[in-house]
């Protein structure tokens, strides 16, 4: 019989120290496993993927440009320096308008008034930096865009409104206000006598000291010789054609039908038709719009095919034409009679009219017919007046205010002898006319009368 073999027990502080030196290679192993994975797994999965290598191309060289300011030699004194005025820069044939924005809105610094689709106001959509206040004769106004329109006609030059002394006022009253403008300014001077017409530009220009010359010497020549007043004997001068209102029926009477009242619209029109914001008429004949008239109709035509054919009408014709040499002779004799005695005074030679040749001659120097002609055609038929005020309503429309524009100014001085009629009717025609156009007139008298008025020297610009 075996023996029961009898185990041994462990002893209690060995088992501690082993337990106790187990734990410690554990926690030694889970931090050593812990730094490890830190380390070295972590890092390697926060790694990314490269992109593909871009090839870049390199940009050209970089080249610098020095610019040295060119400095002034340095034995130049100061005092030698000169300021250019901007008034000497001339712009020749160039329109400066800003164009409009949508052709409603615009920015100007005009008149203050507050219309046409404008931001501020003004006339033609521009900045307004051109402004200038104008006096011609004591008529003013302040404007960007001027037009200045000068009666050449021969009636202008006659001895009972100073003749050639007095014209030469009138030029020089324009041409001192050109040369008084701001620079900006743009301005044109038309000369006109009835239907023809001279610019000084093909359009307005800016003022400046050599377009002011310019003008000077321009407009020196026209009637200056007595034996050649107005545009008669001038290549340039032309007859316009109207182009506003192309199918309306008073233009077509206005642009054809010689009379003196249809001259006056002719010239207002095309006037219109130029651009300005105002516009200055110097002449020696305005009746307002006076009586337009038409082609005759057809049954005053055959009244005078008729009464052209009767017997009276050949004898008094026959007669008259008989007297035609005798009064061209008296003519010549009174005019050479009177400039003698100018000639004697040291006055110019007299300018007589010649629109209706040996006729308005003889009615100038007051010379009387014995047997007067019976009659040169079968006449014209008046316009109705309120027809002529719907036409220009209509032409001032179509010119400005349906383009967000606002019309010109119109003002007239109107040159007369100092004996010659004046009707007050035809003053009132007068008053019409400028009030309709926002423009002011003024009558003047002869030489002294026009020397006096001269203003255009006041304003300041």
């Amino acid at each position: 019989m075996l023996s029961q073999v009898r185990q041994k027990k462990i002893n209690p502080m060995l088992m501690k120290v082993i337990i106790i030196s187990v734990l410690l290679h554990v926690v030694a192993g889970f931090v050593a496993g812990i730094v490890t994975i830190a380390t070295h797994a972590i890092k390697e999965e926060a790694q990314f993927e490269e992109p593909p290598v871009i090839e870049e191309e390199q940009p050209p060289p970089e080249v610098k440009v020095e610019i040295k300011p060119k400095s002034l030699p340095q034995s130049q004194p100061l005092k030698n320096l000169k300021m250019k005025q901007v008034g000497n820069i001339s712009v020749a044939n160039v329109n400066v308008s800003l164009p409009s924005m949508g052709d409603s809105f615009t920015v100007s610094a005009g008149l203050g008034k507050i219309g046409g689709g404008n931001l501020l106001g003004g006339t033609r959509g521009s900045l307004g930096l051109g402004m200038s206040d104008v006096s011609v004769f004591g008529l003013k106004t302040r404007a960007e865009r001027i037009l200045f329109v000068i009666d050449a006609n021969r009636k202008m030059v006659t001895d009972a409104k100073g003749g050639l002394n007095s014209y030469q006022v009138i030029k020089d009253e324009i041409t001192d206000m050109v040369g008084n403008l701001s620079a900006g300014t743009l301005f044109n001077v038309m000369l006109q006598d009835r239907r023809r017409v001279m610019l000084f530009k093909p359009r307005l220009v800016a003022a400046g000291a050599e377009v002011h010359a310019e003008l000077a010497r321009w407009i020196a020549s026209v009637n200056r010789d007595p034996a050649n007043p107005g545009l008669e004997a001038v290549p340039a001068a032309r007859k316009p054609k109207l182009t506003a209102l192309p199918d309306h029926e008073v233009q077509n009477h206005v642009q054809k039908t010689g009379h003196r009242a249809n001259e006056t619209a002719f010239i207002t029109q095309y006037s219109l038709e130029q651009n300005a914001d105002a516009v200055f008429f110097i002449t020696g004949y305005h009746r307002g719009f006076d009586n337009i008239l038409a082609p005759p109709s057809e049954k005053q035509i055959r009244d005078f095919e008729k009464r052209k054919a009767s017997r009276d009408y050949q004898d008094q014709l026959a007669a008259h034409k008989l007297e035609v040499p005798q009064m061209k002779r008296r003519v010549q004799a009174e005019l050479a009679k009177t400039n003698a005695e100018r000639a004697k005074k040291g006055q110019p030679p007299r300018v007589l009219g010649k629109r209706s040749g040996v006729y308005s001659a003889a009615g100038e120097l007051g010379l009387e017919w014995n047997t007067r002609h019976p009659g040169h055609g079968p006449g014209h038929q008046n316009v109705d007046s309120r027809e002529v005020s719907k036409y220009f309503k209509q032409l001032l429309a179509a010119l400005y205010e349906d383009r967000n524009l606002t019309p010109p100014s119109i003002n007239v001085v109107l040159f007369l002898a100092g004996d010659e009629e004046y009707k007050p009717e035809w003053k009132k025609q007068l008053d019409q006319y400028t009030r309709f156009f926002k423009g002011k007139n003024r009558i003047i008298r002869g030489e002294d009368e026009i020397k006096n008025a001269r203003s255009s020297d006041q304003p300041k610009n």
